[in-house]
């Protein structure tokens, strides 16, 4: 078997590449994608060679864990139905070229377990449960004597910052979110959306960053209130740190959130079920997977691009 995938040659060396596929094992099953998205955080690190040491890491390599498709094969140990539509975190099949993260290809081989069931309902915006599952993760983190802590101030107005802000509405909190672009400050749902120099506010209890400054812990620690957390839920490519005085006066925590996790998955889709979240207007661009070079450099320079997604039915 062989597939067409996304290949980072090398920094900003971006091509479409046949390749061959390994062999199924039994407990893998082969999926034939239909959408997968660009990350425009970690990806775009990939791309630009600025991504820091990374389990994994290096050139050639396929990107791309938010994909979406149909088993078409499974192996006698696998848990799984042909026809599923699956939700793919990314993929290591493609012999000597990484896989890092790996989804941004017509086909995969990969382990029944590591694939998620997304029904038909969700469409295209399945891709992402990625993004979703991982600002659920961050506000899971806040989890204290069974009780959740929602964001109150939210560092930027992307798609990862709008799924927080509608997951803390979710829960019951009334988010506020900075956002420098006036373009992207539109869309809100349920919360405000404010530049920062339009919010005097300083007693944020929960303050949930984004936007990958690493510069940017010294503002919001002087925006916290006594023994408030800020939760750094980006990533970041640059050394993080802070002034020393204002967060020893302050009492204030810093939290890490890492990717997200297979319960953070099921949370999500329980939300969606419920009809507390929307994945809706958030996919802003769609481009054939023939035209991928095209759709990265949209998706990383254009500011009115929220998600790219890929769509690779007409690939085999």
């Amino acid at each position: 078997m062989n597939t067409l995938a996304v290949v980072l040659e090398a920094p900003e060396r971006l091509v479409l590449s046949r390749l061959d596929l390994v062999a199924p094992e039994a407990a893998d099953v082969v999926v034939d994608m239909e959408w997968s998205g660009i990350s425009t955080g970690t990806e775009r690190l990939l791309y630009t060679g600025r991504m820091p040491p990374f389990p994994g890491m290096g050139y050639p390599l396929v990107p791309g864990y938010e994909s979406v498709g149909r088993i078409t094969s499974a192996g006698p140990e696998a848990a799984a139905r042909v026809g599923e539509r699956v939700f793919v975190p990314g993929a290591r099949c493609y012999g000597e070229v990484r896989g890092l993260f790996g989804g941004a290809s017509s086909r995969v081989v990969v382990a029944a377990d590591r694939v998620t069931p997304v029904g038909d309902d969700l469409g295209e915006e399945a891709v992402l449960l990625a993004l979703a599952g991982t600002a659920w993760h961050a506000i899971e983190g806040s989890r204290r004597d069974g009780k959740l802590t929602a964001p109150d101030l939210i560092i930027g107005h992307g798609v990862l910052g709008r799924l927080l802000a509608r997951l803390a509405v979710a829960i019951g909190g009334e988010p506020t979110v900075w956002e420098l672009n006036a373009d992207r400050a539109q869309g809100a749902e349920g919360y405000r959306v404010v530049h920062p120099d339009e919010d005097s506010r300083r007693d944020y209890r929960a303050v949930y960053d984004v936007s990958g400054d690493s510069n940017i812990l010294d503002t919001l620690v002087a925006r916290l209130a006594p023994m408030g957390e800020i939760v750094l839920a980006g990533f970041y490519s640059e050394r993080v740190a802070f002034t020393f005085p204002m967060a020893f006066m302050k009492e204030a925590r810093i939290r890490i959130a890492a990717e997200w996790k297979t319960p953070d998955l099921l949370a999500v889709r329980e939300h969606l079920d419920a009809g507390r979240l929307s994945l809706g207007g958030l996919i802003t661009h769609r481009a054939v997977a023939t035209d991928a070079a095209s759709a990265y450099g949209t998706a990383f320079s254009d500011p009115a691009c929220l998600k790219m997604i890929l769509d690779w039915r007409s690939c085999s």
